[in-house]
């Protein structure tokens, strides 16, 4: 027997004790990672707080989807993780419930636990691994469960700024429009391979949010790589345009 799936948790109920690997979550394993959560979110809290959000451009955008429909898909970069997701665990104001795909490793059921803290859903699995059952329970959450599942269409391995077909197959077979986003920071460090954004405390802060895309049920397969690139350029355009709003030196 196994313990019921926490509320904030969906599906791929494989990987509750085991990880990818198939090496199981051991018990003081999961106290210390229990005891790490509240320091981890008590850091990232601070954080956030000390960067001043000085304009969020386009959240009309958003209220127009949530009018038609209860749920999309957020799109943004994996460099524009950080405060692409703070907007959208603050928009639950707005009545977005944002869902996270989390990988089924062991450091991932960290990040899972702090997820479903911060009051998010967590969506267990890999874009790399996973790639057919992610996107069979992206589907679960968006129609039926009223859940937005995020998706970095480059994810976490890239290549740097291709948006991948996944986002847009979802959008296909769900009817769900993607929704692009994106941010910039007065003062950051860029970080790893993909350059991952990380504003410097006490820096500031623009957010953009694009146009949503729907996507027609049918379409060819040239039709699926136009919708690609268009995304790609509208992603990139909305960058333009957060670091224009910061008006001086921008990251």
């Amino acid at each position: 027997m196994t313990d019921p799936e926490p509320a904030g948790r969906l599906r791929n109920t494989l990987y509750r004790q085991e990880t990818s690997s198939r090496r199981r979550l051991s018990s003081g394993r999961r106290i210390v990672y229990r005891a790490a959560v509240p320091l981890a979110l008590m850091l990232l809290r601070l954080w956030w707080r000390s960067c001043r959000v000085v304009a969020v451009r386009g959240t009309q955008h958003l209220d127009e989807v949530l009018a038609k429909a209860p749920s999309l898909i957020p799109c943004y970069w994996h460099q524009h993780q950080v405060f692409c997701a703070r907007f959208l665990l603050d928009a639950r104001e707005r009545g977005l419930r944002a869902g996270f795909l989390v990988s089924p490793s062991m450091d991932g059921e960290l990040a899972a636990m702090i997820v479903e803290r911060m009051g998010a859903h967590v969506i267990r699995g890999s874009s790399t691994h996973t790639g057919a059952r992610a996107l069979r329970d992206f589907y679960q959450a968006l129609v039926k469960d009223a859940i937005s599942p995020v998706i970095t269409p480059d994810g976490p391995r890239g290549p740097r700024f291709v948006f991948k077909p996944g986002a847009v197959l979802l959008a296909q077979i769900s009817g769900r429009p993607m929704l692009p986003m994106t941010f910039a920071a007065s003062r950051a460090s860029l970080v790893h391979w993909d350059r991952f954004v990380l504003p410097w405390p006490f820096s500031r802060v623009v957010i953009a949010i694009g146009e949503p895309r729907y996507v027609p049920r049918t379409l060819s397969p040239a039709e699926l790589e136009a919708v690609q690139a268009e995304m790609a350029e509208r992603l990139k355009a909305l960058f333009a345009e957060a670091r224009a709003a910061l008006g001086d030196k921008e990251t």
